[in-house]
């Protein structure tokens, strides 16, 4: 029975101790091939993305090496990208919130909203002005904002000044024409007219008129022979009474205004309009001025005038003029005014897409796979929350909406690890990416109609200098005429050449019947003096658990991603291979001794699970 027992148990051990190693062994298996199964291609360092490594572990910075998986590299190589073009998996987009849209060409119909004031029309604005010296004898009952019409009788003032001036009216009329006549009678519209046909009688009735006596008042005085003491306040226009300056009993001084009327059957509109909208405000442009309180749209036109530039708010002054007779619009009253702009089609994209630095506009484009450009753009007019893409963009290209600033600071960890800490342009001789700020400290930019143009050395910029137009010209056209086609790989560097502009450029070699495609001139070159040597290197076997896109430095035995180096001009060409360094100091030691090195870390078979994730370069140390 013991013995029953003790084999029962050891049965039991050792099946507990074969399920815990399968358990374990299938753990195992999938901490390397990432959550889900998922392929592990190598791990990368999440501050400086040119240190990787194919095991898991904490980067020199202390934060833990982020695994780059197959399914995210989608089979699409970074290698002749733009500088700063990265790779983003759809898991990371999901978290960070990327979003995209296709940028298209289309019609620009939107609307300029204003904040207008409601103003007196100046042309229908009427000042009774004291043309002597006076006081007012008979009071009025009309007050500030009483409606007056034509006519209308304000009120008496006495003037001795004007006293002066009638008796000497009378005393002409008696003269001339003879005795009095009834008021309103047909013989007093006669001695009116002979009178006025007296060529003398204009000398008595126009310094009257000029120091404010009515036409009316003139007429009874030669009709009556009688001289009133007081003089009447006339109003001149249908109104409003805006402003009432005198009472009973007032005196008053010549040049003083007396009262002020305002007809507000018609108004104006003034509306500040910033800068940039400035330009599509036109005279007679009509504009929609509504009350939303109210409910009430009106039509307004822009008057001739042009705009006034206020310093202070830095805005333009506009004036509308709009009909009001129901007298709805009262003057300081505030209105919305809308302009319908209309313009021809052009390329517009969310602001929101557009990452601006001041000195810089940035999108990025979505090339699929998960591959974003990072790409300089020239915006124009901005809509409300659209804006105008003057360069840089075409329709049908995707880009990023939402998401882009941590696409960006990614894109900008890429640059900095290839050694661009600015802006990059490219240069226009060799179409390598430049860092614009080093290479104007290094004076390697020239200006060509109005334009700045930034170059990797000294050469580039020479050659641009004795003939600019050859390289913005006759020659950029054709290229840029030439249809994108598949890319093939250049034999000597590995990288992705476009076939149609390799050919354009004579970038081609012929060898056993079979065509190949360089990126440069140097390749090329190299190629045509030993095709063979290269076409058995090609033939060898290559072991590496990294992706074909880095390379190993034989000097220090850094990870270096191949198009960063290549693009900060940090590789050698040794024996048909392309060997990528992380900084100068390791390029210039190999040059020196390129055998000693090879021979020594074992290049050929060098892959990054033999680096260790915490390796440091000795030349950048120093």
């Amino acid at each position: 029975m013991k013995r029953y027992l003790s084999a029962v148990l050891i049965a039991a051990v050792a099946g507990g101790v074969f399920v815990s190693g399968h358990w374990f062994g299938k753990r195992g298996d999938a901490a390397a091939n990432g959550a889900g199964g998922r392929k592990v291609l190598y791990y990368v360092d999440p501050m400086n993305p040119s240190h990787t490594t194919d095991k898991p572990g904490f980067a020199p910075c202390g934060m833990k090496m982020e695994p780059v998986y197959a399914d995210e590299a989608g089979g699409v190589s970074l290698a002749g990208k733009p500088a700063g073009t990265v790779r983003i998996g759809p898991e990371k987009q999901q978290m960070i919130g990327v979003r995209t849209s296709v940028v298209e060409k289309k019609p620009l119909a939107h609307t300029v909203r204003l904040l207008g004031k409601v103003a007196y029309d100046e042309t229908r604005l009427y000042k009774l002005t004291a043309t002597v010296d006076g006081w007012i004898t008979k009071g009025t009952r009309y007050a500030t904002g009483d409606y007056v019409t034509k006519g209308t009788v304000l009120g008496n003032y006495y003037s001795p000044e004007l006293l002066r001036a009638r008796q000497a009216l009378m005393f002409a009329v008696t003269t001339r024409v003879g005795r009095a006549v009834p008021v309103g009678s047909a013989a007093a519209t006669n001695v009116v007219e002979a009178f006025r046909s007296d060529p003398t009688g204009k000398l008595y009735t126009a310094p009257l008129k000029n120091l404010g006596m009515g036409d009316k008042q003139i007429e009874e005085i030669i009709q009556t022979r009688v001289i009133e003491d007081d003089i009447r306040i006339i109003a001149p226009a249908d109104g409003f009474i805006v402003a009432r300056n005198v009472s009973l009993g007032q005196s008053f001084d010549k040049g003083g205004d007396l009262f002020t009327i305002a007809d507000l059957r018609k108004v104006w509109i003034q509306a500040d309009v910033f800068e940039d909208q400035a330009a599509f405000i036109r005279p007679k442009m009509e504009a929609r001025v509504s009350l939303p309180q109210m409910k009430k749209n009106f039509t307004a036109k822009v008057s001739e005038v042009l705009p006034r530039f206020d310093t202070q708010s830095r805005t333009l002054k506009v004036r509308l003029e709009v009909d009001n007779p129901d007298i709805v619009l009262k003057p300081d009253m505030f209105v919305d005014v809308e302009f319908p702009i209309n313009q021809p089609p052009a390329i517009v994209v969310s602001v929101d897409a557009v990452l601006d630095t001041g000195l810089r506009r940035t999108v990025f484009v979505d090339h699929g796979h998960g591959v974003f450009e990072p790409r300089a753009v020239e915006t124009g007019t901005h809509f409300g929350d659209q804006v105008e893409i003057v360069q840089g963009l075409k329709a049908g290209e995707r880009i990023v909406t939402s998401g882009n600033f941590l696409i960006d600071s990614e894109s900008r960890m890429k640059l900095a690890a290839a050694g661009l800490q600015g802006p990059v342009a490219k240069d226009p001789v060799c179409n390598m990416d430049v860092d614009e700020s080093k290479a104007t400290a290094a004076s390697r930019s020239s200006q060509h109609e109005g334009k700045s143009h930034f170059f990797c050395c000294d050469n580039c910029k020479q050659k641009f200098d004795k003939d600019p137009d050859h390289f913005l010209g006759s020659k950029a056209k054709v290229l840029a005429a030439i249809p994108k086609t598949s890319p093939a790989k250049d034999p000597i560097c590995d990288m992705d050449v476009d076939i149609a502009q390799a050919t354009a450029a004579k970038l081609v070699s012929q060898h056993e019947g079979k065509s190949y495609f360089f990126c440069a001139d140097g390749c090329k070159k190299q190629f045509d003096r030993d095709p063979s040597r290269f076409m058995e290197s090609k033939a060898k076997p290559m072991v590496a658990a990294a992706p074909t896109t880095s390379g190993v430095d034989p000097i220090c035995g850094m990870t270096v991603d191949l198009a960063e180096a290549k693009a900060a001009k940090r590789i050698s060409i040794y024996q048909g291979r392309t060997i990528p360094f992380c900084a100068d100091g390791c390029k210039a030691e190999f040059d020196r001794d390129p055998a000693k090195f090879m021979k020594k870390s074992g290049q050929a078979a060098a892959t990054p699970s033999q680096l260790s994730s915490t390796a440091a370069c000795p030349a950048k140390a120093h």
